[in-house]
């Protein structure tokens, strides 16, 4: 066992520590792939590793906790201590992260009058259930009982969103409360004004920042903040940005590593770091983020590469080797050796084995709920994906319109099994105008959640719950009695593919494949529009042709030797009779303006 202190160094058993961390989120990486990833921060001469931990994963449904398989968050952290790497834990309800909703879990907004983030007495309800579960894990992994984690975070970035100290105060209670020994800290930007909110001095309270450039200045800042108030505290950047994440329609945004090994070199001359992040990984499933932009919400994509020193497989990049010679030139003495490397498949090709359409098989693969005025995804306990909203409209004359009315966050249009309209963003809610050609009409619209925003005061915004919130117009009238399918995508085993397939309608295409010794591989997807991809049930995740990413990542861990099966889910009528794998990752170059 060990002892670990803040004072004006780190102390690890009494001795000054240098934390030199990195960050790996094991729910962005499959748990065959931890270990790859883990050894390759060691092999970079690195102590430490850190991860968020998301409660919507762990809490999926309200009262039902899940720490199993991809979610053991212990296998995951005694992996690292095998590896000799200490660990630091962020457990905060709200971890940002670029992560569906920030990690809070939709289910929340069902609690129209809660206030999520703050002290509001039903929201520390929500956490204290979470918490008393999640403790009951990760508690006994510190290491004053044998575990390799030194430190938690109370709270994240939360002088960017609030300034509840009552609010902390709870955080800190609970996690009190739950037996957590180890030193707390908080995160914020480096500045005054980010730190004085978010930080706790009142429970003596470690404050940390977060910044990816400057670090004499960003230092100094939060330095004299420590000094103001009596606190004579190492330093440390809990979150160093060596790279940045990337939403649809975006160029890739990349950084140069011989600039981040030099910056990187500063951090560590002064103080102690996390890098953020060491191995992106994947938003697999439904699971991005969402940034936004005044009225605009703006959905990240799957890749959660980061350009950051391991790329989105798991691979050392040239920022990986930059920083390693500049740890060296450093700190000598410290034990670096060459990181691992995954293979890859050779370029392959599945065939189509069939198609059908949605509206021939939805009945099959969803949950049906019936009401007089559409519900909103949660309502429908549908928080993520997508929902087919359905009524009968009657013919009034020749060309009507309607208005689909307060949606989010892309709806799809169909009035007899055919397009009329897609819109998104600011278009939801204009005129539609169709011809309805028969006396009672079928409307379809299908509604796609693409992921909540997880960062600023959009957390609370109406946009946050998707699908139809208010209604659906014919003319001036709202429409009534509407059929609603939750789309499951863990019952496509029951598609019933001798069922139609209707050009230009949302669609599955199953596509075979046969692999004699799994590898990662990518899928080329630039012949598609949007949707999603399965293979052997798992969801990969969203692709969308707008760019910057034309392809999905497969880790090996997701194929079988023999046949594997491909699912593609595409919204937009455009699909191929083949799908090819290739060894590297698929770009657009994106025209800005």
């Amino acid at each position: 066992m060990h002892t670990f202190e803040v004072k004006e160094d780190f102390l690890l058993d009494g001795k000054p520590y240098k934390i030199m961390s990195g960050a790996i989120h094991y729910f962005r990486i499959r748990p065959e792939e931890w270990y790859h990833s883990l050894y390759n921060l060691k092999a970079l001469g690195f102590n430490t590793v850190e991860t968020y931990i998301p409660w919507n994963l762990h809490e999926q449904e309200e009262g039902k906790f899940d720490f199993t398989e991809h979610l053991d968050i212990q296998k995951f952290v005694y992996l690292a201590q095998d590896l000799g790497l200490f660990v630091i834990l962020r457990p905060s309800p709200y971890i940002c992260a670029e992560w569906e909703f920030g990690g809070l879990p939709a289910w929340l907004l069902n609690d129209l009058d809660m206030r999520i983030r703050s002290s509001d007495p039903l929201f520390i309800e929500k956490v204290a259930n979470y918490y008393e579960k999640l403790f009951q894990q990760i508690s006994p992994l510190q290491v004053d009982q044998g575990g390799p984690v030194i430190m938690m975070q109370l709270e994240n970035e939360y002088g960017s969103y609030g300034e509840d100290k009552e609010y902390l105060l709870a955080m800190y209670n609970l996690m009190r409360k739950n037996q957590v020994n180890v030193p707390l800290f908080t995160s914020d930007g480096a500045w005054d004004e980010a730190q004085t909110s978010g930080m706790f001095l009142e429970k003596d309270i470690l404050s940390t920042g977060n910044f990816g450039s400057k670090a004499k200045e960003n230092f100094t800042q939060l330095r004299n903040l420590h000094q103001r108030h009596g606190k004579k505290w190492t330093l440390m950047c809990m979150e160093f940005w060596d790279g940045w994440f990337n939403r649809w329609g975006e160029e890739i945004i990349k950084r140069d590593p011989e600039e981040l090994a030099d910056a990187v070199g500063e951090v560590l001359e002064l103080g102690s770091i996390n890098l953020y992040m060491f191995h992106g990984g994947t938003n697999f499933g439904f699971m991005n983020g969402c940034s936004a932009r005044g009225r605009k919400d703006l959905p990240q994509i799957t890749s959660y590469d980061y350009d950051a020193l391991l790329d989105e497989q798991g691979n050392p990049t040239e920022k990986f080797f930059a920083v390693q010679r500049k740890v060296h030139a450093l700190f000598p003495d410290i034990k670096q050796s060459e990181p691992l490397r995954k293979s890859v498949l050779e370029p392959a090709v599945a065939q189509l084995k069939e198609k059908v359409s949605l509206f021939s098989v939805v009945e099959l693969i969803s949950q049906h709920k019936s009401s007089k005025y559409p519900e909103n995804m949660e309502k429908l306990n549908q928080n993520y994906g997508y929902v087919l909203y359905r009524a009968k409209i009657s013919k009034h004359s020749d060309e009507e319109f309607i208005r689909v009315i307060d949606a989010s966050d892309r709806v799809h249009v169909f009035l007899n099994q055919a397009k009329i309209a897609t819109q998104y963003r600011d278009e939801i809610g204009e005129k539609i105008f169709c011809h309805p050609n028969e006396a009672r009409n079928q409307l379809d619209i299908l509604v796609e959640n693409m992921g909540r925003v997880n960062y600023g005061h959009k957390l609370l915004a109406d946009t946050q719950r998707k699908g139809i919130r208010t209604g659906v117009m014919a003319d001036l009238h709202f429409i009534c009695e509407w059929d609603q399918y939750n789309i499951d995508f863990s019952k496509l085993d029951d598609i019933d593919y001798k069922q139609p397939w209707i050009e230009g309608t949302p669609a599955f295409y199953r596509y075979e494949f046969a692999v004699e010794n799994p590898a990662d591989t990518f899928i080329d997807l630039q012949k598609f529009g949007k949707g999603v991809v399965m293979i052997n049930g798992f969801n990969l995740g969203r692709f969308w042709n707008v760019g910057p990413t034309l392809s999905l990542y497969v880790p090996a861990s997701v194929l079988k030797t023999g046949a594997n099966e491909i699912i593609v889910f595409e919204t937009e009528g455009e699909w191929a009779s083949e799908l090819n794998f290739d060894k590297q990752p698929k770009y657009k170059e994106i025209q800005e303006g």
